[in-house]
């Protein structure tokens, strides 16, 4: 099968945006609703490479991101530079750049917290959210609080908080035994060998690493500004790989309570990484949720 990636034109840009410069890949029709696709840790917009192709075909304008410290993007220096009040203010200015008013935003991993805290603070610039595999931040929290089980999966996140360490352990070997760690871990096909090595590359750019991790010290180190509510008002759908083996799927259920018009679709055979686990369910997932009136 054709890869899908070659089935869409892809435009590559640079787009200055919150005071940095962001690399975007982008597809579709210029006149289209904008679409945002905001990838998770350890990705690069490559993350998105089964989607994109199918929401450009679809009529809508795809933009995706590498986010501030991933890939070609910017990597500003300082925990600070990665506090999750800027991250979602990169995005803002991603839609101030397009000429919108609002956008359509997806969000996995990391992603998915991105355009959580963006239903949170800047609804008003969102026309609909969905969320893979990532649960609202509230709940997220409570669940840390409750539940050893998902502490323990966890750990990773509080080996990040240790300067330089993790940075030098996931580098190792170029980080290969990283990526092929990801690729044993999910169904076959889901990460060929052309994406483990489009990782590689993109962990290779210069101070990479550190800035995908500050990501996870700026989490705890320098934490955003509390919101004055944490309901998300923006229509909204959780779709969530059952059998994720990071996230605990009881969060998903959980977060409905904080949302006023979300709904949740679970995927039974696909684990944390669902867009590449379940590709054409899922772009069969976001294309219905966009077309809905809501």
């Amino acid at each position: 099968m054709a890869d899908p990636i070659t089935q869409a034109t892809i435009t590559h840009t640079t787009i200055a945006t919150n005071g940095i410069n962001l690399h975007v890949a982008q597809a579709g029709p210029a006149d289209g609703p904008l679409v945002i696709l905001l990838h998770g840790f350890p990705e690069y917009w490559a993350g998105w490479r089964q989607q994109l192709p199918a929401l450009a075909a679809a009529g809508y304008r795809v933009w995706v991101p590498d986010q501030r410290g991933y890939n070609l993007s910017d990597k500003p220096a300082g925990i600070a530079a990665y506090n999750l009040d800027q991250l979602a203010l990169d995005v803002v200015g991603l839609i101030d750049a397009a000429g919108a008013e609002k956008a359509l935003v997806v969000g996995h991993d990391w992603g998915a917290v991105v355009a959580w805290w963006l239903g949170i603070k800047h609804a008003h610039r969102l026309e609909k959210l969905a969320i893979l595999n990532v649960p609202h931040p509230s709940v997220l929290r409570r669940r840390f609080r409750t539940h050893f089980s998902q502490l323990r999966k966890s750990w990773y996140i509080f080996f990040f908080q240790l300067p330089w360490l993790p940075e030098r352990q996931l580098s190792q070997n170029g980080g290969e035994r990283f990526a092929r760690g990801i690729q044993a871990g999910s169904p076959p096909g889901a990460f060929s060998e052309d994406d483990v090595q489009g990782y590689l590359a993109a962990w290779a750019q210069p101070g990479a690493w550190t800035g995908m991790i500050n990501w996870y010290r700026a989490l705890f180190q320098k934490p955003p500004a509390r919101a004055a509510s944490n309901r998300v008002t923006v229509p909204l759908r959780i779709i969530w790989g059952k059998r994720d083996g990071v996230l605990e799927w009881e969060m998903a259920e959980d977060s409905l309570g904080l949302c006023d018009r979300g709904e949740l679709v679970f995927i039974d055979e696909a684990a944390h990484f669902v867009q590449h686990d379940a590709p054409e369910r899922v772009n069969e997932l976001l294309l219905d949720w966009f077309q809905q009136n809501t």
